[in-house]
């Protein structure tokens, strides 16, 4: 079924609604096909409509590669294997996914940046204006500190001057929240004792305190009862993936979000944990330029 797409499906690549898109089946102006009452769109056959609608010069761009980028997330990096995608990943923080995403060197990024309005939207506006990109929700988290096995006495982040902390890398979200926190509790990176080295993976940081480098890092609490962590949490987050509307239809990219809304995911998500799925598939943007 993935060389066809649902009614829902082409109004939102067409950024028509639903009715608009009946109506063009109706009248007989798209490629269309009736199974057992249901319309579905030969993508081939609508790729090649709108193509043969378009005008002005042919410019062939180049193939996306097949990566997703930004920020790492358990539950995603466990979904992009189990799914068969065959999407590769280069995980280095959301802010790092958004140029990647930008130079086209990347399908897809991983983001979850918090802004004043909500998450992400405002990010993407700003590193691609209105490029056509679609803003898929994932999921919501929890974020919080979380404490080496022997450390009980961190409840908040006024209790981390002169402590042992593992940091991310500049490029992540986190670490832009997290030095957002240590301002608004009058500390600084200069109040703490930092590891040398930065996780670059939420696995990474967890890894960290489990194995008792540090006493505290600000991670997901999905992570807690895996590596036998303590866990304060202090925010919620929603994780999105930006994904080039182009590559939304194509194969690998639909394996994903297919095996995303399945049943095995949520079980997965129930068994991590700190995981919310309300608002799975939620499109948050959808840029207008193509």
């Amino acid at each position: 079924m993935s060389n066809y797409l649902t009614t829902k499906e082409l109004a939102e690549l067409l950024r028509i609604g639903e009715r608009k898109a009946y109506d063009l089946a109706s009248s007989g102006e798209i490629p269309c096909v009736r199974a057992m009452g249901k319309l579905l769109f030969p993508k081939a056959e609508i790729i090649a409509w709108l193509n043969a609608s378009r005008s002005g010069p042919q410019v062939a761009e180049p193939p996306l590669p097949p990566i997703v980028a930004g920020s790492h997330d358990p539950l995603l990096d466990w979904a992009l294997r189990e799914s068969g995608s065959g999407l590769a990943t280069y995980y280095d923080g959301s802010f790092d996914g958004l140029t990647r995403l930008k130079d086209r060197n990347a399908q897809a990024a991983a983001l979850h940046i918090h802004e004043d309005d909500g998450f992400n939207t405002q990010s993407l506006r700003d590193h691609l204006g209105e490029a056509p990109v679609v803003l898929y929700e994932v999921a919501k988290r929890q974020r919080g500190l979380l404490l080496a096995p022997k450390t009980t006495d961190i409840s908040g982040f006024s209790d981390l001057r002169g402590r042992r902390v593992v940091l991310r890398q500049d490029s992540a979200a986190s670490q832009h929240l997290f030095d957002a926190q240590l301002e608004a509790h009058g500390l600084t990176r200069d109040d703490l004792d930092p590891l040398p080295t930065c996780a670059r993976t939420e696995e990474e940081l967890a890894i960290a305190l489990h194995d008792n480098k540090a006493e505290v890092g600000f991670g997901l609490g999905a992570l807690a009862g895996l590596y036998n962590l303590g866990f304060a949490p202090t925010h919620s987050e929603r994780l999105d993936l930006a994904i080039w509307r182009r590559a939304y239809f194509d194969e690998p990219m639909l394996k994903l979000l297919s095996f995303v809304q399945s049943e095995r995911f949520s079980i997965r998500a129930a068994e991590f944990g700190g995981y919310d799925l309300s608002g799975l598939g939620t499109i948050h943007h959808n840029g207008a330029s193509g």
